[in-house]
C-alpha cells in the first residue's frame, strides 16, 4: 500500500499525461463522437484511424485502474478524483463480450471493469451514462442536420 502523498503524487502524474496534445484529442473523440449503439458500430470503428485514439483512451484508464487496483493508488482517492473512467467503461460495458474476442484479448479492459464494477451502484450509473451520452449523440446529429 502507498501512503496519501504516494498516492497523490501518482494521480497528478497521470493527471498530466492526460493533458498531453494526442491524449486530449483522443478523450475528446471518445467523449463527444464515439456513441456505439450496437457491436457493429464498435467493430467498424476498430477498422477505422480511430482505433488508435479509442486504444489510446482505453488503455489509459486500464492502466489506471491496474494502479488502483493493486494498491499504488488510493481507491478512495482516485474515485474522488476521477469520474472520466466509469464514462469510459460505460461505452464498452455492453459489447465487452465481443470486443475480447475481435481484439483477440479476454483481458481486454479487465482492470477498468474490476475497478468500476466495485462502484456500489455501478450498473445504474452505466446505464445512466449511456443514455446521457446517446441523447448527447442525438443533439450533436440534429445541430449538424
Amino acid at each position: 500500500m502507498t501512503t496519501a502523498y504516494e498516492s497523490a503524487n501518482l494521480l497528478l502524474q497521470l493527471y498530466e499525461m492526460r493533458r498531453e496534445a494526442k491524449m486530449r484529442e483522443a478523450r475528446d473523440w471518445y467523449a463527444f463522437r464515439f456513441n456505439p449503439g450496437t457491436f457493429q458500430d464498435v467493430a467498424a470503428m476498430l477498422g477505422s484511424p480511430d482505433n488508435a485514439r479509442f486504444r489510446m483512451v482505453i488503455t489509459y484508464w486500464d492502466m489506471a485502474a491496474a494502479l488502483v487496483n493493486h494498491g499504488a493508488i488510493d481507491e478512495r482517492l482516485f474515485a474522488d478524483a476521477n469520474s472520466e473512467h466509469v464514462m469510459a467503461f460505460a461505452k464498452i460495458e455492453p459489447f465487452l463480450p465481443d470486443l475480447r474476442v475481435a481484439m483477440g484479448n479476454p483481458a481486454f479492459a479487465g482492470q477498468l471493469e474490476r475497478l468500476v464494477m466495485r462502484l456500489p451502484d455501478a450498473t445504474t450509473r452505466l446505464a445512466a451514462l449511456r443514455e446521457q451520452f446517446r441523447a448527447l449523440g442525438a443533439r450533436f446529429a440534429a445541430a449538424a442536420g
